[in-house]
């Protein structure tokens, strides 16, 4: 039996021999934020967000049927054109989790191959990119079993797995904005899956830009699961999750309206709320780096001289999403250099935008 039972896949007699399927699954950036979970991989509350379009994991899966089913799982993991053994216990789990809508994965023994365009666990959700990879390329398979799949089936099933690697890897899958977690107000919105916004959005946002300064390119200081766990008995867990699904009402006028006075007030009040919940929960974590701080404060004064659109966003660590209209780019490009470049580590950012999701390469 499984939880969610139109995800089961019907056993076949004939499988693929052997192959090798590859795709690209970009990382996300949460306007609004989820933080706090149920089992398993359940969302306390909606988000929303930007999937983004450099900053990607492209993931290949070498396949080969074994000869019979398998007790365990068979798996090599190679990041980077390097073995990661500390990777293992997360696909071990993933690989545990999905089996009951994969049915075939102790039939073969996988080679997996990873490398990001971005560095790992530098607050760029490299697990949302990388699980949402593995998961993509797990669906190509399945797609070459059972050829009828229908392309929205393949897509609500990668996320529906995905989810199940990592939260907010179901964001990654389709784009340019997806939502996560049922609200009263997303059409089809949904716990086990992310769907894209169904509403037609402004066309300022279609082209929208996120620059991301590196400010601390360090292992993070807690994982997201631990920080998802201490919303567990938080004093304002509960405002906090109703602040959210207020916020996703406010936003989805905001997208189709394009009002980005407002887009600016809900994106950063999410954030600092974010980390507000951190400092407030026991025990107690400061995710930002001074140099964070510095960047905020620049920004809010480069906004109130300027009249600029430009606005921060922040993930569980140091670094800084600074999102703003493509109109804005050239200027925003030049403060960043200007003013913005000494905070960040060795002088790094990456220059990133909207994008479109997962893609077979």
């Amino acid at each position: 039996m499984t939880d969610y039972p139109e995800f089961a896949s019907p056993k076949v007699s004939e499988l693929p021999k052997e192959g090798i399927l590859s795709c690209a699954s970009p990382s996300n950036i949460a306007l609004v934020k989820y933080w706090g979970k149920r089992p398993v991989q359940i969302p306390e509350n909606a988000s929303i967000s930007f999937t983004l379009e450099a900053c990607r994991t492209t993931t290949s899966l070498k396949y080969k049927k074994l000869d019979k089913i398998s007790d365990d799982f068979n798996f090599e993991l190679l990041f980077e054109g390097k073995p990661k053994p500390d990777f293992k216990p997360k696909i071990q789990s993933f690989f545990t989790r999905i089996e009951a809508y994969l049915p075939f994965l102790k039939q073969y023994s996988f080679e997996i191959e990873t490398s990001n365009t971005f560095p790992h666990s530098s607050g760029i959700a490299s697990s949302a990119s990388g699980m949402s990879a593995l998961a993509y390329c797990l669906m190509l398979l399945e797609k070459q079993i059972h050829p009828n799949i229908t392309d929205s089936e393949f897509l609500q099933k990668s996320s529906f797995l995905a989810r199940l690697g990592s939260g907010s890897a179901c964001r990654s899958i389709e784009g340019p904005i997806t939502v996560w977690g049922v609200h009263d107000e997303i059409e089809a919105s949904s716990d086990a899956y992310a769907v894209k916004f169904p509403d037609k959005i402004h066309q300022v946002f279609e082209t929208y830009q996120d620059t991301i300064l590196l400010i601390d390119k360090g292992e993070k200081q807690v994982s997201s699961t631990v920080g998802h766990d201490l919303m567990h008995g938080h004093p304002f867990a509960i405002k906090r999750f109703e602040q959210a699904t207020h916020n996703i009402s406010k936003l989805k006028d905001v997208l189709i309206s394009g009002d980005l006075k407002s887009f600016i007030e809900v994106v950063e009040s999410e954030a600092l709320t974010l980390h507000a919940m951190m400092m407030t929960s026991l025990p107690y974590f400061i995710l930002m780096k001074p140099n964070t701080l510095s960047v905020i404060n620049k920004v809010w004064q480069y906004r109130k001289e300027t009249g600029s659109n430009l606005c921060f966003t922040l993930d569980a660590g140091a670094n800084v999403h600074l999102l703003y209209p493509d109109v804005e780019k050239d200027q925003v490009l030049d403060f960043i250099k200007s003013e913005l470049v000494a905070y960040c580590q060795n002088g790094q950012y990456i220059c990133d935008k909207i994008g479109l999701g997962a893609k077979k390469v």
